[in-house]
């Protein structure tokens, strides 16, 4: 079995190690969505760090996507320039850097959109409290070619990967879940209906990277909400992401969030739901949630559990995270 610091090869992009630093947002970018020195600093400090993968902060991909003002954009071609400072940063440390693209939903907030966001249905989000207007079949055609036109700009920035974000009670959860959509159309009823726009996403964003070009998503592996998104929807998606381009399933919480708060006394909470994901499917998986300790992040690559750990917040305190790992664990 690999252990944490051998290469991982996916898709053509072969990753040094299999320590990832996944999407945290900073709120560091200006108004408009692009780079700003004190965000560069902070991703160019994770990567001296030496991870395997840093996976940037989600990217909006479009104005009434926004979750926040001072978000990442790629919404748009005048931010190339700017997406680029990053890539160039996480390169001349020799780390490989992916974007995350994501698009609020229902979670984002009238006050920074100045407009009533989208959703699968109109019912109120249950972190936000926000009540969407549902979108209709010419909007969920749009979104997926924004999708579609972020993932082509982070490619043409050099970013190394791009994931699409379908966790966290964003748009993309929002239509998986039964919870937030009550839709009569296509896109909604059973699992297939609710997952048609995640698919169409996908198919989008992989139409436009091309073939050969790593593409991850962000999967839920419980809403954590009753009667809501559960591990065994994730287990019956998983083979159709894969058999619609994508090549890593990133496993994380639902629309009720990432864990926090109600999962933070079990370290790796999302790793056994990875583990059920990748037994099912044969695919590779990220697994996160309170990973602090090398050794165990070690051990759940040698047994097989997850191909890549995802360590976050103990790189917000400790940037040098993958290095210490590396003395403590003796690798070469």
């Amino acid at each position: 079995m690999p252990t944490l610091f051998d290469p991982l090869a996916i898709q053509g992009l072969t990753l040094g190690n299999r320590i990832v630093v996944p999407p945290m947002g900073t709120q560091l970018s200006t108004p408009e969505g692009a780079v700003t020195d004190r965000q560069l600093a902070h991703y160019v400090a994770l990567a001296k760090g030496g991870p395997g993968l840093i996976i940037v902060e989600h990217a909006y991909v479009s104005l009434p996507g926004r979750y926040r003002t001072k978000q990442l954009g790629a919404w748009q071609d005048a931010l190339l320039p700017s997406l680029r400072r990053l890539v160039e940063g996480a390169h001349a440390e020799g780390v490989a850097i992916c974007l995350q693209i994501n698009h609020a939903g229902s979670m984002a907030s009238p006050e920074v959109t100045g407009q009533q966001p989208l959703g699968a249905s109109p019912v109120p989000h249950p972190r936000s409290g926000n009540v969407p207007r549902p979108a209709s079949k010419d909007d969920l055609a749009e979104i997926a070619q924004q999708f579609a036109d972020a993932a082509g700009r982070a490619q043409a920035a050099g970013f190394d990967a791009v994931e699409v974000h379908g966790c966290h009670g964003y748009l993309l959860s929002q239509f998986s879940s039964p919870l937030t959509n009550r839709r009569e159309d296509e896109y909604g009823g059973d699992l297939a209906g609710r997952f048609r726009l995640p698919l169409a996403v996908v198919g989008a964003v992989r139409a436009k990277l091309g073939p050969g070009y790593p593409l991850f998503y962000r999967l839920p592996g419980d809403d954590m909400l009753a009667g809501g998104w559960t591990l065994a929807d994730a287990v019956a998606v998983a083979p159709w992401l894969l058999a619609a381009g994508v090549n890593v399933l990133d496993i994380s919480g639902g629309l009720g969030g990432d864990g926090r708060g109600r999962l933070e006394d079990r370290v790796g909470w999302w790793v056994e739901a990875a583990h059920r994901i990748k037994e099912a499917t044969g695919a590779v998986v990220v697994g996160v949630g309170r990973i602090t300790e090398p050794g165990y992040a070690d051990r759940v690559v040698r047994e097989g559990l997850v191909d890549l750990v995802a360590v976050g917040r103990e790189h917000l305190k400790n940037p040098n995270w993958a290095k210490d790992a590396r003395r403590e664990l003796g690798a070469n």
